[in-house]
């Protein structure tokens, strides 16, 4: 009669242990605590028993509470299960939703930033080369107009970004400027280094971009040289380019907005001008928010 004892409550054991393994991250903690409790008086109430008594008695009365434990247990776990099943489906049904629309934002802004992104910079850059071969009674119109049109690439900028639902990859972005520039006739060596983190990558952009404009507008000859290196929790932003003679109505309107830019950015922006070289250096701490 011991040892039947002890088997019961070895088989109880185990079985609560199984239950609490397979089952830990679904089974509502008191389910196991009620079970325990079961358990635990079946094997106390198997001790007290006289050792007189039919073994077949014992057995019977072990299998009358297994039978009941399994009917509450039915009762209270099947209800739940169910739910959790409805619950787990109309989960998975509203993040396939989700997921969906995503996709087609993500769709959408690839084409809007593929087709009037680049068509907008290559706007800007082709009216800053314009503003220096026009009479001066028309410099101020191309001004304005190549100020427009990076107005413009800002904003887009923005509204893709919305759109993304994320961070673009600013090094594809940049590296599609530099072609775009390429592209219009400019000669440019563009370096990365590091990689630029979310919070500056647009302020980055905006400063490649006002770069590659500028050094069309003053210099359409010259090998525009630009690099974008980032380490210990900052970003610079170098470009450099030969001088050239003249300088348009409306050329440091740029370079005032972008000073502006940078500022809010929490970074600071740098202009020198000497041995027939303009340099710009920009310099974005991590800590900065757009």
């Amino acid at each position: 009669m011991a040892a039947l004892r002890v088997v019961a409550l070895a088989a109880c054991v185990a079985a609560a242990v199984a239950v609490s393994y397979f089952m830990r991250e679904n089974v509502p903690p008191w389910t196991i605590a009620v079970c325990a409790v079961a358990f635990v008086a079946a094997f106390l109430l198997g001790r007290r028993m006289e050792p007189g008594w039919p073994t077949f008695l014992f057995l019977a009365g072990g299998l009358l509470e297994l039978t009941a434990l399994i009917v509450v247990g039915l009762a209270v776990a099947l209800p739940w299960f169910l739910g959790r099943v409805a619950y787990q489906q109309a989960a998975l049904a509203a993040t396939g939703v989700e997921a969906a629309h995503l996709r087609e934002r993500t769709r959408i802004a690839h084409e809007v930033h593929d087709t009037l992104g680049h068509e907008l910079s290559l706007l800007a850059l082709q009216a800053g080369a314009l503003e220096m071969n026009l009479p001066p009674e028309h410099q101020a119109d191309a001004a304005q107009l190549r100020m427009t049109a990076a107005a413009a690439t800002e904003r887009l900028a923005d509204l893709v970004f919305l759109l993304r639902d994320g961070d673009p990859p600013a090094v594809a972005d940049l590296q599609d400027l530099v072609d775009r520039a390429v592209a219009s006739g400019m000669r440019v060596e563009f370096t990365v280094e590091g990689r630029t983190p979310s919070t500056v990558e647009r302020t980055v952009h905006r400063v490649v971009q006002e770069a590659l404009t500028n050094a069309a507008k003053h210099a359409p000859k010259s090998v525009v040289l630009l690099k974008v290196s980032t380490a210990d929790a900052t970003t610079v932003v170098e470009a450099g380019n030969d001088a050239g003679l003249r300088r348009g109505a409306g050329s440091r309107l740029g370079l005032i907005a972008l000073r502006e830019r940078v500022r809010l950015a929490g970074g600071t922006l740098r202009t020198s001008r000497g041995d027939g070289r303009f340099e710009l250096v920009a310099t974005l701490p991590h800590s900065g928010e757009l």
